[in-house]
């Protein structure tokens, strides 16, 4: 089964995926997994966020990005 995982997550940061599109589909065991999944892999969830970062930037400025999400992961 697939599911949405929102690139940016926690509280905040879920609403500002959903609102600006950040989403990957993944399968459950890149979801949850505990060996593989991303919010367990410090690996995988920071190259999401570089390539979620990337997607942003097509249409919007790093200082942007850097002012929404507070942090820059490239």
């Amino acid at each position: 089964m697939v599911q949405n995982h929102h690139i940016f997550f926690g509280t905040a940061n879920r609403k500002l995926s959903e609102k600006y599109g950040l989403k990957v589909p993944l399968c459950w065991y890149h979801h949850h997994d505990s060996k593989t999944g991303v919010h367990f892999s410090k690996g995988l969830a920071e190259r999401l966020h570089q390539e979620g970062q990337r997607k942003f930037e097509e249409t919007h400025t790093r200082e942007e990005f850097k002012e929404i999400f507070k942090k820059n992961y490239l």
